[in-house]
């Protein structure tokens, strides 16, 4: 992904009423469609400027117009263009029309053949772009495949072709994009899910179109970038004590899990909570203890030993290492009773998932798995297949903040949905998520709101996860990312 994009992002309903909207004003259709195939030529030149034989693979739509404007600007740069044409020619518009016959008249050479993609320089995916609505079958199928298997740059246009606008997901095969250029507005698919493995470098190209148009209402879905924290986490006041900061209690640390709760307890302390404790088995207060003093840790048998802990309480994180038992159902009973504000993770989420309710003040952090369990579904691939949807099911379920997890997690809340561009796959390992609800526990009890913590949080986490993984992705782990979140809590520095 590249930066310098726009933060706003449209599902491909919005993009359609807004390039409505703007033909209805006097811009015609071929007019945006030559601004597209020009802007993804101009994106072609920046990445392959050397490039001299390229084929263009053209759906029958407008994104195949699109390939067809580009093709043509390609001869008129004396480059070798092939025209792979795939579909059903009567269902070619009469601007796509247009933008063929001109092509060929630059020179443009016609083919059928897929194998004839291999040995070409840069492949040009305008197959589908907004137009996918259904798993890619036939010549369709066949074409992505080839583009795939050609082993050479694919610049996709708009929506590289199989990847789904809106969701992200790719319901069967799907180009592998090296760049792909984005036109008019962002779309929200770009961002979640599979699109990390098949968007490639992400560029944007507003086709010269009056921003005017957008005002009408609020993005549904922001991008939350790094310098969220910047606003939110402003220089400490010096005259300022460890009660300023709030105390974060952890419950959680069952026997023989007493990591999870340490990395969460340790995530709160370098995120910059003034206290933090946890509550835990007895079997573990030794091994979350020892290796960081700062942490104050109590042991726990049962609701009676929690009470008092939670009066002191700012904020309660709970779930870290908390397990299924009768101890840990007991200690879940007595968090919810009490009236603090709370991330919920884990096990606590598998615990809400048999005991649901509703809360205006807790953020919930599932994973797609939890999420599925929260919201009664057979398997995370329920999720996936459509995450938005599925985030603000949750939030509508149980209230709050939610934080639905993985590749561009989601920060749901009444406000709308933040999408997180950052993390990588290094971040796929045992611990991180302990790390998340120690960090959003903390940005809480230092007076951020519900939505502040759960945002700036998750921000805060996956830029930490990118600074620890540039010593490398695989082998990355949890307590890796803590060096880093000290230091980018302190944005202002």
């Amino acid at each position: 992904m590249t930066s310098g994009l726009p933060t706003a992002l449209y599902p491909a309903a919005a993009i359609r009423a807004f390039e409505a909207a703007v033909i209805a004003q006097g811009t015609s259709g071929l007019t945006l469609m030559r601004r597209a195939g020009l802007a993804a030529w101009s994106t072609l030149l920046r990445h392959w400027p050397h490039a001299q034989r390229l084929t263009v693979v053209c759906g029958p739509g407008n994104n195949g117009g699109d390939g067809y404007v580009l093709a043509s600007a390609a001869r008129q740069a004396q480059r070798e263009v092939l025209l792979v044409e795939v579909g059903d020619a009567t269902r070619r518009g009469p601007d796509a029309a247009e933008c063929r016959r001109e092509a060929l008249a630059h020179g443009a050479v016609l083919g059928r053949d897929l194998a004839a993609l291999a040995g070409r320089e840069v492949l040009v995916d305008a197959l589908f772009g907004l137009g996918l609505q259904r798993p890619p079958a036939g010549v369709f199928l066949a074409a992505i495949t080839a583009m795939n298997a050609a082993a050479t740059p694919i610049l996709s246009l708009d929506v590289p072709a199989g990847l789904h606008a809106d969701t992200g997901a790719t319901p069967g095969a799907c180009i592998a994009a090296s760049v792909t250029v984005t036109f008019v507005g962002l779309k929200q698919g770009l961002f979640t899910g599979q699109a990390a493995a098949h968007v490639g470098l992400l560029e944007f190209a507003g086709l010269e179109l009056p921003a005017v148009f957008w005002g009408a209402e609020p993005a549904p879905v922001q991008r939350l970038l790094p310098a969220l924290l910047r606003e939110c986490l402003a220089p400490r006041p010096r005259a300022s004590h460890k009660g300023n900061f709030g105390h974060v209690l952890v419950v959680g640390g069952a026997a023989g899990y007493a990591g999870a709760a340490r990395l969460a307890a340790e995530a709160a302390l370098r995120t910059g909570a003034g206290l933090v404790s946890v509550a835990c088995d007895p079997l573990s207060v030794h091994a979350i203890g020892a290796g960081r003093p700062e942490i104050m840790v109590h042991a726990v048998t049962g609701a009676e030993d929690l009470r008092p802990l939670l009066a002191r309480a700012s904020v309660v994180a709970i779930g870290p290492g908390l397990a299924q038992s009768a101890w840990s159902r007991a200690l879940f009973g007595a968090v919810r009773d009490a009236s603090r504000p709370l991330v919920v993770d884990a096990d606590a989420l598998n615990l809400l998932a048999a005991e649901p309710q509703y809360r205006p003040d807790w953020c919930l952090t599932p994973h797609p798995g939890e999420a599925a369990r929260l919201l009664g579904l057979p398997h995370a691939s329920a999720i996936n297949c459509d995450r938005f949807a599925a985030a603000r099911a949750l939030q509508a379920r149980f209230g709050g903040a939610l934080v639905l997890k993985g590749a561009g997690s989601l920060v749901c809340a009444e406000q709308g949905i933040g999408v997180v561009p950052g993390g990588n796959p290094g971040m796929a390992s045992g611990g991180m998520g302990d790390v998340l609800t120690g960090v959003i526990a903390a940005l809480r009890a230092q007076g951020l709101s519900l939505v502040q913590a759960a945002r700036c949080g998750a921000v805060l986490h996956a830029a930490a996860g990118d600074a620890a993984a540039s010593a490398g992705e695989r082998g990355l782990l949890a307590s890796d990312l803590l060096p880093a979140l000290r230091r980018l809590a302190n944005p202002a520095a």
